[in-house]
């Protein structure tokens, strides 16, 4: 497995090999021994776990309004960072690689990496969960990861995986230098080739990815988006007001007819989930649309492969192009695969990915 890049033992033999350097400035760092005060780039549950674990002076985010605290600590800005203070970057969803760079360039504090963290104390800081998953399912498919990178059709797929592999078995940001936060082209490349398309968008949410559609392909002749939320839907429905032939569908896609529990307070992360707060009615797309669709995109917050299992009539007669979410769940790029392949074996399989950090990973079926 090696010479496909995708060797995680390699991968982990090589994050436990610590720089003598970093090693005494994380060290340094978590005693209190640096020379300066403590503080955290990010605001999300590694930044909290980490000031819990020592005493910081404050968070960083360039984003915050002035006078911010969280979590009792002030919320401060690059650019306010005493020039020998120590911080640590804990962006990792979205866009690590920026937030470094932000922090490099303002020469203004040295700077460590949550990772670094981790690799010199695992005793103390946790390896964030995306990481141990990865871990764990690599471990276990190993066979199956190696199918689905000889599966894929070029060589900037299975760059993006290798890349990927390396970020979400580290949290390196190291392995993601190259990439850029590119959510306009999400879902949208050029290898798709769309006229008269019938477009399914589902997890519609305000109706973002739809509005994109519509302006890249404005001879679609029709589209369904399906939302669940109402505040979402509603939105949508204002947004897309001037654009022609869209259903608005407020019912989630699954694998049969019924209900299920959703959160529907979290923004583009709503999802089922068994400790959502409303019930809300869920359909298959093969029993709703009994027209042929020919663009099927779906981002439906680790329940795609349930949406799947509710399309495959559609899939095996119809072979519509497919533009499907695969970050939420480390088992999601072997899984989707599996089943869609499973269903018709002359798909070409494509992987781009749209963040610096590990989220939003699009699997392409064309």
């Amino acid at each position: 497995m090696s010479e496909l890049g995708l060797n995680y033992r390699d991968i982990l033999l090589d994050f436990e090999r610590v720089p003598e350097a970093i090693s005494r400035r994380v060290e340094a760092f978590l005693s209190g021994a640096t020379a300066g005060r403590r503080y955290v780039l990010g605001r999300n549950q590694h930044a909290h776990a980490l000031s819990q674990a020592i005493e910081i002076a404050g968070f960083v985010d360039d984003f915050a309004e002035d006078g911010t605290f969280w979590h009792g600590k002030p919320v401060i800005k690059i650019a306010d960072l005493d020039s020998d203070s120590t911080v640590v970057n804990c962006s990792m969803s979205i866009s690590p690689v920026s937030a470094l760079v932000r922090l490099n360039a303002s020469r203004s504090a040295a700077v460590l990496n949550y990772a670094d963290l981790c690799r010199v104390r695992p005793d103390l800081i946790a390896l964030p969960d995306f990481v141990q998953t990865t871990r764990k399912d690599f471990q276990e498919n190993e066979a199956r990861l190696i199918r689905l990178y000889e599966r894929l059709a070029d060589n900037h797929s299975r760059y993006v995986m290798q890349a990927l592999a390396g970020y979400r078995l580290t949290g390196n940001p190291a392995y993601m230098m190259s990439f850029r936060v590119r959510f306009s082209d999400q879902y949208f490349e050029n290898f798709l080739n769309l006229t008269e398309a019938v477009f399914v968008d589902a997890g519609g949410f305000n109706g973002d990815t739809t509005e994109e559609f519509c302006k890249r392909y404005p001879a679609y002749k029709k589209i369904f988006l399906f939302e669940p939320s109402a505040k979402n839907i509603n939105a949508a429905r204002k947004r897309l007001s001037s654009y022609h032939d869209i259903d608005f569908v407020q019912l989630g896609l699954s694998d049969s007819v019924g209900s299920l529990w959703f959160n529907p307070d979290a923004g583009s992360a709503s999802a089922v989930s068994a400790e959502g707060s409303e019930r809300i009615l869920v359909t298959t797309l093969d029993s709703y649309i009994d027209e042929r669709v020919t663009f099927i995109k779906m981002d439906l917050e680790g329940w795609e492969l349930k949406a799947l299992h509710g399309s495959a009539q559609h899939i095996a007669e119809d072979r519509p192009a497919m533009a499907i979410s695969v970050y939420h769940n480390p088992s999601d790029y072997w899984q989707i695969y599996e089943y869609v392949i499973g269903i018709r074996d002359d798909y070409d399989v494509y992987l781009r990915h749209y963040t610096e950090g590990w989220s939003e990973t699009v699997m392409f079926f064309l």
